[in-house]
């Protein structure tokens, strides 16, 4: 009997220590997974915003200048950004497009090296729920959110009607960047606006090819050498009209020709004081590209375009009308050159004055 009492208290004991080492697994168990859930911080798992900024190419000047500011403003909000450089190529700039939509960014910035060769890389993205601003450049017939740039249409205007004021001849000529460029129409849309009152023509047009500025050299090259002389000639950029000075100075060294361009690059400038120019008009680009910096971080935390950029401004890209954010081309000459240009820290003094 006292045997029998003795293995049922060893059992109850055994039941007893079970009982213990199972609520003490089971209360470390949850100290942990409380200790766990404490230490995750929202605000690290939370996806950072990544824009993504696809450019036709790095060779002109200007572009690399858009794009430092661009990056610094994205960063400057918090956010990354991924840079493709399509080195000219419509084919590499539609691959890196679609290589953007797989890095899984928020918004996609782009300058197309053709208006019109990207449309179905822009509808692919769309379909990702993925914002697309098109920058600089209009892309064509594709469901872009926004446009901004620089008005080309007003730069066309401002080229015709000043260019007047230095020249004495009827008889233009058009020098021009790519022709898939739709910023070369717009230019072309509002030199004509200006000119189809006055006895001025635009008797010879060239497009240079890619922006080839060898190009936009060799021919005017070929009319100088079959005597076709004009009055005065407009240039798609700043650096088709350096090209087109240094053919003339070359092979038509006699006679000054009144020319423009736009950009106000630092040869430009240079040109411009140097009485060889007459005039560049200057684009803020600095405000341009912080500007599309700002709206596209926006997006990418979900406001709307319309919320972003109050305007009523649209343009028409073959498909639809695209909202438009504008900002205005300053003419640039001898007189305001120091103002605009310089005190703007756009150029430093030295750089612009560096060949007197």
């Amino acid at each position: 009997m006292k045997h029998l009492n003795m293995k049922k208290y060893i059992k109850k004991q055994f039941t007893l220590s079970l009982l213990f080492i199972f609520c003490a697994a089971s209360f470390t168990g949850c100290s942990k997974q409380k200790g766990q859930s404490k230490s995750i911080n929202p605000q690290q798992t939370e996806k950072k915003i990544t824009i993504g900024f696809s450019i036709d190419t790095l060779a002109i000047e200007r572009w690399q200048r858009d794009l430092d500011v661009f990056m610094n403003k994205v960063r400057d909000l918090g956010a990354d950004v991924i840079v493709q450089n399509a080195g000219n190529s419509i084919e590499v700039q539609n691959q890196q497009l679609m290589y953007l939509v797989d890095k899984d960014v928020d918004v996609i910035v782009v300058l197309p090296k053709d208006t019109d060769a990207i449309s179905e890389s822009v509808q692919k993205i769309k379909s990702k729920g993925i914002s697309v601003i098109s920058y600089d450049r209009l892309t064509r017939n594709a469901d872009v959110d926004l446009y901004v740039s620089i008005n080309s249409r007003e730069v066309g205007e401002q080229m015709a009607r000043n260019l007047q004021h230095y020249v004495h001849g009827t008889n233009w000529f058009c020098i021009l960047g790519a022709k898939e460029d739709y910023n070369m129409t717009l230019i072309q849309e509002g030199i004509s606006s200006i000119l189809k009152y006055t006895p001025y023509r635009i008797n010879h047009t060239f497009y240079t090819s890619g922006w080839n500025y060898d190009l936009a050299y060799q021919e005017v090259v070929r009319l100088v050498s079959e005597n076709q002389i004009p009055d005065a000639i407009v240039c798609g950029n700043d650096a088709i009209a350096d090209s087109v000075l240094s053919a003339l100075s070359l092979y038509y060294p006699e006679k000054h020709i009144p020319i423009c361009g736009q950009d106000a690059d630092i040869a430009a400038c240079q040109n411009i004081v140097n009485g060889k120019q007459e005039f560049t008009l200057y684009k803020p680009i600095i405000e341009l590209a912080e500007k599309t910096a700002e709206i596209s971080v926006a997006l990418a935390k979900g406001q709307k375009v319309e919320d972003i950029v109050p305007t009523n401004q649209v343009i028409n890209n073959g498909m639809k009308e695209v909202p438009v954010f504008w900002l205005s081309p300053t003419l640039v000459d001898k007189t305001n050159i120091d103002e605009v240009v310089i005190n703007s820290g756009f150029h430093t003094y030295g750089e612009v004055y560096h060949s007197n």
